[in-house]
């Protein structure tokens, strides 16, 4: 098909092109960019007039709860809330049951994504079997099954023998591994350990738990050299931890979700159940510093750590309740929301949703490599089309995810995406100008 975009403010942050003009799309890619030559013959045309045309979204941590857990959360039902976001790439953990340490169980998930033909799918691989920390899983096995990194999801690896060793792997052949960093004995609490955990009785999660992980992990990427993810820092004391490393040179990034960047220990009231989240809220200062660093470039990507949670899960005494959050449908807006909040631009706002986590997944998503999260001519054409001005006030009952659940329930957010487009596909419209 051949889609015209007429008039919209084409923004890329990966090239600082701000301007208004439009965009030529046939054959999934973009073929005109700024003025299209009289000659194109579109077989649609969508006027962007007012709109912010740019690309589409990618979402670093995205659990679709399939296979082994559809009663929270279905492909189907996950890929249409990710296109009703703007998302058109997401990163799949490998967290799912059983978890994904076979080819064939990566293959079975790509398979199901690539019919429902709306949005590009990223799975991790396990970076142990069964994610038991034991035995290191078939990595170049997984990695030709479609795997583009190695994860342990939220299940802590307990030997470092094996962490080494899989570190040790995957620099020898070029894989990235993805860690989110806490200590498998201090990090079992269910809030950040603070006043707040304190006086709700609350078993907390210190600080500690994060730092001590982190100096082992980039004690053995200096021994390995291997390249290193860091998943949805927490603190300001990791955040000065990951800067040093940065500034050291070691080969690591790091991603914040859009729930520790908005939120605080203070907002878990009184239990409510929305906040059980992992990583745990922290205090002011440590949300404070993530915003920073986010705004800096310590801190490479911010996502939304969707996880959708059943109503049985979620509507259990806070300790008891499962943690997690949707968030696909959440992540423009409420990036948006920061951007405006810390003052910053939107080339920079959009940068963190777009072309930066593209930068992190590097090589491993092949030929997309070159233009994927980019406005180029000759791209492939995966846009998010959005009104700026729009504000829309989150209500679960209207977000497209199986699992409603929401620590942002009742807020009023920026921006409202209007047009999503996949491989020169519309995937997704509404409230479109002349719709």
């Amino acid at each position: 098909m051949k889609i015209l975009i007429k008039n919209g403010r084409l923004v890329d942050p990966a090239s600082q092109l701000d301007r208004t003009g439009d965009v030529a799309i046939a054959a999934g890619r973009i073929v005109s960019l700024g003025t299209v030559s009289g000659e194109f013959t579109p077989d649609r045309v969508i006027d962007a007039t007012g709109l912010v045309v740019a690309p589409g979204l990618v979402d670093l941590s995205v659990r679709l709860r399939e296979p082994g857990h559809e009663h929270e959360g279905m492909l189907e039902s996950e890929m249409a809330a990710a296109v009703a976001g703007g998302v058109t790439s997401m990163v799949c953990p490998p967290d799912t049951d059983p978890p994904l340490d076979e080819p064939g169980l990566v293959q079975m998930l790509k398979f199901r994504a690539r019919n429902l033909n709306q949005l590009r799918l990223y799975p991790l691989g396990a970076l142990t079997r069964g994610l038991a920390g034991e035995v290191l899983t078939e990595m170049a096995e997984l990695t030709e099954a479609g795997c583009v990194g190695f994860s342990q999801a939220d299940v802590p690896l307990k030997d470092t023998q094996v962490l080494m060793r899989a570190l040790q792997y995957a620099s020898t052949f070029g894989y990235t591994v993805w860690l989110r960093p806490q200590d498998a004995y201090l990090g079992k609490g269910v809030a950040a350990s603070g006043p707040v955990a304190t006086r709700l009785g609350l078993p907390g999660v210190p600080v500690v738990a994060e730092t001590i992980a982190l100096h082992t992990i980039f004690e053995l990427m200096r021994v390995t050299g291997a390249r290193v993810h860091l998943c949805r820092i927490s603190s300001a004391a990791g955040l000065a931890l990951v800067r040093a490393a940065k500034a050291e040179g070691l080969p690591v990034t790091c991603d914040v979700s859009i729930n520790n960047l908005h939120l605080t220990d203070v907002d878990i009231g009184y239990f409510n159940a929305a906040m059980r989240l992992t990583p745990p809220l922290r205090q002011q200062r440590d949300r404070d510093a993530i915003r920073q660093a986010l705004a800096d470039g310590t801190i490479d990507a911010l996502t939304s750590d969707h996880t959708p949670v059943d109503e049985d899960a979620k509507t259990l005494p806070f300790g008891e309740a499962e943690p997690g959050a949707t968030g696909l449908e959440l992540l423009l807006s409420l990036a948006l929301k920061w951007g405006e909040e810390q003052g910053i631009g939107l080339l920079r706002t959009l940068g963190v949703i777009t072309n930066e986590p593209v930068r992190v997944l590097g090589e491993a998503i092949g030929s997309l490599g070159s233009s994927a999260g980019r406005l180029v001519e000759g791209g492939v054409a995966d846009l998010c089309l959005f009104d700026p001005e729009a504000r829309w006030v989150v209500e679960p009952a209207q977000l497209r995810s199986q699992g409603r659940h929401t620590p942002f329930n009742g807020y009023e957010l920026p921006g409202r995406v209007r047009c999503t487009v996949v491989a020169g596909q519309v995937a997704y419209e509404s409230g479109l100008p002349g719709a």
